[in-house]
């Protein structure tokens, strides 16, 4: 915040890492500055639980903290929006409602935008072009592939808080073909110790007919069902009798991903996993395992042939990625099966073609260096274009000095990437230590590869040797 220029910061975390505590510091400061500060949530839900968060963490400061979402009346919208515009208000709170046209801020300062991978990039752009200099503090736990893309090539700032909440257990995860026997056994057992169980089928139309199924199979149950289609005040009835533990097994969709905690709840089932996004699966894995207990996730998938070739790749890498703090390790998972999208476009996935990720992201980031310091980019010449040198002898490393093809590689691309004598030398130290002294060959390409470095400074576009030396 204290930069020369507006802050665009992706902060990376777990559910209950601490994000929210960041966005509140950051808020703070902003207040303190004489500016306001937007928050802006994916759900009404979550928008009354920051609301509450915020008013309660600076209850002891004169800061005046609103809300904006569709629990208000019209006629309560059009005050907030009055006192908004007049800069009565430091914190406002809200959903969509935010970035409509009706909106305006006497002098907004900052944008916080909470589950960042929930909204779509006119909806990100549009709050952006209010003021050319708003800083933008955005938080999630697994980016899309668009935002972790430009994070990773420096378009945008990238913090990740890997550090979780102390007692806090792995979650443990489970693919397993639906089995009744399955669900039955990790049902029963989580009940046996006090607990309570969502059970997460996303199809509204057969939800109750799971409902009476999960009855039949567990008859001391005492089971609610939740979805987006019930009415508001009903929906926040079941919600909070689960909460105060007057059920044991809630049967929902999707709309538990964002809520209240409930630290009781320690067991998930989710039916056609195969059918959610990474994302949403390591979000909704997230609502279990909020306490010191240990927490599981069972992902019930059809047959291997009813599912799509993503689909396997995506519960394999959340099999995998179970420890603490693993949003960013899926985030990028998903970079990789999704691929990048556009930087400039809306499509927020999509693959390169012609072009391997590595080369992608290499030659991005060479541009984007450029950039910032201040040189324009021919597109017509080659990012990777340099001092051509030609020794007329054999600059390689030798088959029997290093026998491992894909190790020898690995080691020419970093020699080739080397920028600095600096790195050069560490990476001839590295070679002695690890595979012994250097033959010619190989330090001739060293050598070579610090001429270059050397020459490239100095401008000069070529380097012959000639054939007698």
């Amino acid at each position: 915040l204290g930069g020369k220029r507006p802050m665009d910061r992706l902060v990376c975390g777990d559910v209950g890492f601490g994000k929210t505590e960041v966005a509140m510091r950051a808020a703070f400061l902003a207040v303190q500055s004489g500016r306001q500060v937007a928050v802006l949530v994916p759900t009404t839900l979550l928008a009354e639980q920051h609301h509450q968060s915020f008013q309660d963490r600076f209850a002891g400061w004169p800061i005046v903290i609103e809300s904006l979402s569709r629990f208000k009346t019209k006629k309560e919208q059009g005050a907030t929006l009055e006192r908004l515009a007049q800069g009565k208000i430091d914190i406002i709170v809200g959903t969509h409602a935010l970035i409509s046209d009706q909106v305006s801020f006497k002098q907004l300062g900052l944008l916080i935008i909470d589950e960042e991978h929930r909204f779509g990039v006119r909806q990100k752009d549009k709050i952006k072009r209010f003021r050319a200099n708003v800083h933008v503090l955005a938080l999630t736990a697994t980016p899309i592939p668009r935002t972790l893309n430009m994070s990773m090539s420096g378009i945008r700032d990238l913090s990740i808080i890997a550090t979780p909440p102390a007692k806090r257990l792995a979650i443990k995860t489970f693919v397993r073909r639906h089995d009744l026997e399955i669900v039955k056994e990790a049902i029963q057992r989580e009940l046996l110790r006090g607990g309570q169980v969502y059970y997460l089928h996303n199809e509204v139309k057969d939800i109750d007919r799971v409902a009476d199924t999960l009855a039949t199979l567990l008859p001391s149950a005492r089971i609610l069902i939740a979805h987006g289609q019930m009415r508001e005040r009903e929906l926040e009835q079941v919600m909070s009798d689960f909460y105060h533990q007057r059920a044991n097994v809630l049967v929902c969709t999707t709309i538990i991903e964002t809520g209240i905690d409930i630290p009781n709840a320690n067991t998930i089932i989710m039916d056609r996993a195969d059918k959610l996004g990474l994302a949403q699966v390591h979000q909704l894995r997230g609502r279990v395992g909020r306490s010191h207990h240990q927490a599981y996730a069972y992902l019930m998938t059809p047959d291997s042939a009813l599912m799509t070739k993503d689909a396997g790749k995506r519960l394999e890498a959340i099999e995998q990625a179970e420890d603490l703090g693993a949003g960013f390790v899926l985030a990028t998972h998903d970079l990789e099966i999704r691929g990048a999208g556009e930087l400039l476009g809306e499509s927020q996935t999509g693959n390169m073609h012609s072009i391997g990720f590595g080369l992608y992201m290499e030659l991005l980031d060479r541009a984007v260096a450029s950039l910032r310091s201040g040189k324009l980019i021919d597109p017509e010449i080659d990012l990777r274009s340099g001092t051509e040198i030609n020794l007329h002898a054999p600059a390689l490393i030798p088959d029997d000095y290093l026998p491992d093809v894909h190790m020898r590689l690995m080691i020419y691309k970093r020699i080739a990437n080397a920028t600095t004598h600096d790195q050069l030398r560490e990476l001839s130290v590295e070679l002695i230590d690890r595979f012994g002294l250097l033959p010619e060959p190989t330090k001739l390409l060293i050598r070579q590869t610090e001429l270059k470095i050397t020459a490239e400074r100095l401008g000069i576009r070529r380097i012959d040797l000639g054939e007698n030396g």
